[in-house]
């Protein structure tokens, strides 16, 4: 599976004007770290799984199974085992599951559920973002420049006309409103 990065170096000297190549290794060193970062914020990976296929581990128990990685783009099997995991059956789409692409789930045909069974299921899929949306690549370029510009926790500055200095700490932990409203739109709602 190839890591996905939600923006390229390219997108970001565009979008923060940078023509020279003087801060190429800053910004090569900040884009995985800050694509990491949405990604953990988001509970998702956005495009890993766009091409290569995920593979998640269940129990059952239930009457739907809700998918970790979405937009859902195709379930390619739904397996089930008996003896913890180490065999599994293929169980066929339409007769004993149904796939919600809405909602990205798998749902039981049997009004039981699935059978509670240890590792009992198997569910291959792919899901994510080819492209990445534009408001997203957006809000990622925008932390990239406030870690740029936001390099250390203590900021020190002299007013101008005169010789006092003032130090800032910076204490929030939580990030910019701006881009916090485009990434809330984009955590995984497990519920």
């Amino acid at each position: 599976m190839a890591v996905t990065q939600l923006i390229t170096k390219a997108e970001y000297k565009a979008y923060a004007g940078i023509t020279s190549t003087n801060q190429d290794t800053e910004i090569d060193t900040l884009i995985p770290k800050v694509s990491q970062l949405v990604k953990s914020y988001c509970r998702r990976s956005f495009g890993d799984f766009a091409n290569d296929a995920k593979i998640e581990v269940f129990n059952g128990g239930d009457t739907k199974y809700y998918l970790k990685e979405y937009p859902l783009l195709t379930l390619l099997s739904l397996e089930y085992s008996t003896d913890y995991g180490q065999n599994y059956v293929s169980l066929e789409e339409f007769k004993d599951f149904v796939t919600d692409l809405q909602e990205g789930s798998v749902v039981s045909l049997d009004p039981k559920g699935f059978v509670y069974a240890i590792n009992g299921y198997t569910v291959t899929y792919t899901a994510g973002y080819a492209v990445i949306p534009e408001d997203l690549k957006l809000a990622v370029m925008d932390l990239v420049t406030y870690y740029r510009k936001n390099d250390a926790a203590i900021h020190s500055t002299k007013a101008p006309g005169t010789n006092a200095v003032q130090i800032e700490y910076i204490s929030t932990t939580t990030l910019p409103a701006h881009i916090r409203r485009v990434l809330d739109l984009y955590v995984a709602d497990y519920t």
